[in-house]
């Protein structure tokens, strides 16, 4: 009986009915999209590290996430260091990277090259590598002058296939890192991951010039004889490096984690005040539904029932009315994050959205959290208001 009431009372009033859920429906979408880049965030980094082959990265200090656009710190030194200590700790080679972030106001134009000794197996570094198009960096080609720049060539490049894509590379075009330096595109690849296809890989030795850090890279990485032995020999090399970083996936993983973390917390509280918006548009509907109805209460109440059932009609008002706009807020939110995704693919190469079960599960939690403390305040004054004021009232 009282969920038929509850319905008709909603309905009685559609417009201000369907106002009120519009309003919780763009909160809680909202919700859903800032929060649904968190989740994309993690699958994409879980995706990505899943195609990372080193067993060990090694950083000049403690690796965070800042590691990723600073200057290279780690001296060349420590390269031969750990070559040298191979059979100490089960290292089976050790390989230099350099990465430099040329960016840029336009997305097509911002580019992650990844320096890295011509010799490197690619496939050891990038699970699934392929060339799809031209071929592999080769040793260092002679300086030559890009076509109608005046910039130098100093290597070759391969390309991701995202990146290529997106910002329309092909094989035989110059990338131009700096005014000093440009890089023959050679080749188009793909990997298992993610990484790669949003990276340019070009030989370490002219990028370190280029960059003037020759004696400088930005990680090592370590590839073991025994890969399950990873952490143990990462905690054998903090004790005889304590200078150095030594980060194994899970390592590494869990700095991202924190990184995710904390901009979940940021579009957290930015979703807040939307729900906020959408929980005092709530209690201004039940408030004004409650003062409309002060008659309807007090007959009801004249008839013999109790005040919790004034409150519990009115809760679940509210109630169903936030549930509503969930509902229509989770599509919503759908729909953005299937926008986002449209133009970050675009952008980076990636999903960077993802609803996911218990995403959708919590936006509707807090929905119907949402209602049932906005319907408090309007409950508790239908059931105060008294009988014989509630009767006499026009």
């Amino acid at each position: 009986m009282i969920s038929q009431l509850a319905f008709a009372s909603l309905t009685r009033r559609p417009l201000r009915t369907a106002l009120t859920a519009l309003g919780i429906a763009i909160a809680v979408g909202s919700t859903v999209v800032f929060l649904s880049l968190g989740e994309g965030l993690r699958r994409a980094f879980d995706d990505s590290l899943a195609g990372l082959g080193p067993d060990i990265q090694v950083s000049f200090g403690d690796f965070d996430a800042t590691s990723l656009s600073s200057v290279p710190q780690l001296p060349m030194r420590y390269l031969d260091e750990l070559e040298a200590a191979r059979d100490t700790y089960g290292i089976d080679t050790v390989t230099p990277v350099l990465l430099y972030l040329r960016g840029s106001l336009v997305a097509t134009s911002a580019f992650v090259f990844y320096g890295l000794p011509v010799e490197t197996d690619l496939r050891s570094l990038y699970r699934d590598f392929a060339i799809i198009e031209g071929r592999d960096i080769g040793e260092r080609v002679p300086e030559a002058d890009a076509p109608g720049r005046g910039v130098p060539i100093v290597g070759e490049a391969v390309v991701g296939e995202q990146t290529a894509l997106r910002s329309s590379i092909a094989v035989g075009d110059v990338l131009r890192l700096n005014p000093n330096a440009a890089f023959e595109v050679v080749g188009v690849a793909v990997a298992d991951g993610g990484i790669l296809d949003n990276a340019i890989i070009v030989p370490i030795e002219p990028l370190q010039a280029a960059l003037g850090a020759e004696d400088r890279v930005s990680f090592l990485t370590l590839d073991l004889r025994d890969g399950s032995a990873a952490t143990a020999t990462a905690e054998r090399l903090r004790a005889d490096f304590p200078e150095l970083g030594f980060q194994t996936r899970t390592d590494i993983a869990s700095v991202f984690e924190e990184a995710v973390r904390i901009t979940d917390v940021v579009r957290l509280g930015i979703s807040a005040i939307a729900l906020i918006v959408g929980a005092i548009a709530v209690a201004n509907t039940m408030l004004m539904s409650v003062f409309e109805r002060t008659r309807e209460f007090g007959v009801v109440r004249a008839v013999g029932a109790r005040p919790r059932f004034l409150v519990g009609l009115v809760l679940l008002e509210a109630l169903l009315l936030s549930l509503v706009g969930a509902i229509a807020g989770v599509a919503l939110g759908f729909a953005g994050a299937a926008a986002v995704n449209l133009f970050a693919v675009d952008l980076v190469g990636l999903d960077v959205a993802a609803v996911t079960p218990r995403l959708v599960a919590f936006a509707v939690a807090v929905a119907g959290v949402m209602g049932l403390l906005s319907g408090l305040l309007p409950a508790l004054r239908a059931a105060r208001v008294p009988i014989a004021v509630a009767v006499a009232r026009e």
